[in-house]
């Protein structure tokens, strides 16, 4: 059996390049990311075969893993093109395979028979005896269906040696394990496939049959009711919980999810499992852990099922009236000593004069203001409105690549998903 106390892994999630070197370098242990076909992901940008070995070898300098999702439900016509994808990814190097469908697992043993497959949470893990007869067919790991509480999983780890993985932060799906057919119904687009529209998150409204046209809200509220929204998960509080239940990996969703969402949230769980490491008797969950998962402009908490199953208050039934979260502005690429000056490259407009936060990839956040900018051909600005425009500004302290620069959010809502 595995230790049931081992500290288990933190896995984030990786939509591009960008977003998987954020991830290794604000504190994850491992990343799992989709290529161009047969992922689930369709959504994110995805990697190509040379982004994908500029990923693997930036991850692996720093002793970090790579997953590739390969968790689409295959259809005939996807199976041709799947051997050949396959020993790509064992070339590249790549450290594990997160497979649902039972055939392409097959072929993947098959095919690339030393390469380590995880069963994906669409494969719908709910039971021991599932673990087990999975464990038997030579899965390396089980992420497990969403639905399972603590004492579930602690039931599954007492009889099986596989690795369990589960979700600890992100976007619930209103359907079972995601098994949803609400997005091709009304969108056209397969979340089985790959490219849910995330009808679960629009808002609803009541019409009587005999009175079209008239619309009604089901929830005394202007704005409408989200009648399928979950809020969403957060496990930061129960590092313990997870702990002792035997868990090797805690996840982070992360489809579609910006580089703020992947550096803020990332760093806040890296933080609570090293003080969980470092003192597990007198752990705690800080006040500024909440706080910075807050900034990255997520819905309301639940624990989802870990604690039974939920209830009316861990949906998400109205849209919030403002974005509490925090704005990301801008990327630090470059640091210069010698004039104390940063290069920032810009991610949303900022001003002169505008209070900053910079969000480093190691240590506290800090603050100050933008006292002076000028752009690349050395020109004192008063703005940066341009997309990914590069400037330059005096910072108080020393500042390291990658580092985030944020500020209040607006009062109007902006996050994607709503």
């Amino acid at each position: 059996m595995v230790e049931t106390h081992k500290i288990p892994e933190l896995l984030a999630p990786a939509g591009n390049l960008e977003k998987l070197k954020v991830a290794v370098l604000y504190g994850a242990d491992a990343v799992y990311l989709g290529g161009k076909r047969f992922s689930l992901r369709a959504g994110a940008d995805n990697f190509t075969p040379e982004e994908m070995a500029g990923g693997v070898a930036f991850a692996r300098n720093r002793g970090v893993k790579v997953y590739v999702t390969i968790n689409i439900f295959a259809h005939n016509h996807d199976l041709p093109g799947l051997p050949g994808y396959l020993r790509e990814l064992a070339e590249v190097g790549v450290d594990g395979l997160i497979i649902s469908d039972l055939g392409v697992v097959q072929i993947a043993q098959e095919t690339v028979p030393h390469m380590p497959i995880h069963l994906s949470t669409q494969a719908n893990t709910t039971n021991w005896a599932s673990a087990r007869f999975w464990e038997t067919r030579g899965i390396r790991r089980i992420v497990l269906a969403r639905e399972l509480s603590l004492e579930e999983i602690r039931q599954v780890r007492e009889r099986v040696s596989v690795e369990l993985e589960a979700f600890v932060h992100g976007a619930m799906c209103i359907s079972y394990s995601g098994r949803c057919l609400l997005s091709y119904y009304l969108a056209g687009r397969d979340a089985n496939r790959g490219e849910c529209a995330h009808p679960c998150r629009w808002r609803y409204r009541l019409v009587e049959e005999k009175r079209p046209g008239e619309y009604l809200p089901i929830e005394e509220d202007d704005r409408g009711s989200h009648i399928l929204s979950s809020r969403d998960l957060c496990m930061i509080e129960h590092i313990p919980e997870l702990v002792a239940a035997g868990l090797s990996s805690l996840k982070i969703e992360g489809r579609v999810k910006s580089v703020h969402y992947v550096a803020t949230v990332v760093k806040a769980y890296r933080e609570a499992l090293d003080a969980y490491t470092s003192n597990p008797v007198d752990f705690y969950c800080r006040e500024e852990w909440l706080e910075e998962l807050a900034k990255a402009g997520t819905r309301d908490f639940t624990t989802g099922f870990y604690f039974g199953p939920p209830g009316s208050r861990d949906h998400q039934y109205v849209k919030p009236a403002a974005d509490t979260g925090s704005e990301f502005i801008g990327l630090v690429k470059e640091y210069d000593p010698a004039t104390a000056q940063a290069l920032v490259e810009q991610r949303n407009r900022f001003f002169l004069g505008d209070e900053v936060e910079f969000l480093p990839p190691r240590g506290t956040t800090w603050r100050q203001p933008i006292t002076y900018m000028e752009n690349q051909g050395g020109e004192p600005i008063k703005e940066a409105p341009h997309p990914q425009q590069l400037v330059r500004m005096p910072v108080s302290r020393p500042v390291e690549p990658y580092t985030l620069l944020r500020k209040s959010a607006p009062t109007t809502l902006h996050h994607s998903t709503w």
